[in-house]
């Protein structure tokens, strides 16, 4: 079983913040939740990079910090759809900010993360 080497510290937003969204496509599938992909096949074909099985751990945390719903619709075959909590449509203003100064920043961010990445990769 797992355990974390930094224990968790929870006594600052930030810190809560990074616990709750950190994992490398949570931001994404809540975006892309909130414009109407509710299937688990949609949020697959929106991140074709990213495993089935990485977004399902991620959409299950999601669930667990309250941020989305999961419904399961008993029918053959069974169906399965994901919404945003009330709670997880508070985020979705802050993810569009973050993606606009993205955006914004598009070149500058580009460069500096490539830049990072031969680092790394040099090392």
């Amino acid at each position: 079983m797992y355990k974390r080497k930094i224990p968790v510290t929870l006594d600052c937003g930030l810190d809560l913040v990074a616990e709750v969204l950190y994992g490398k496509w949570k931001v994404k599938l809540l975006y892309f939740i909130s414009e109407g992909h509710k299937r688990p096949s949609e949020l697959q074909r929106k991140i074709p990079v990213a495993s089935r099985r990485v977004l399902n751990m991620q959409l299950k945390e999601l669930e667990q910090h309250e941020l989305i719903t999961k419904t399961i619709y008993s029918q053959i075959p069974f169906k399965v759809e994901y919404g945003l909590t009330e709670f997880g449509k508070t985020i979705i203003p802050v993810i569009n900010t973050l993606g606009k100064w993205g955006d914004k920043n598009e070149k500058r961010l580009q460069k500096v993360v490539l830049k990072r990445l031969k680092q790394v990769a040099g090392n």
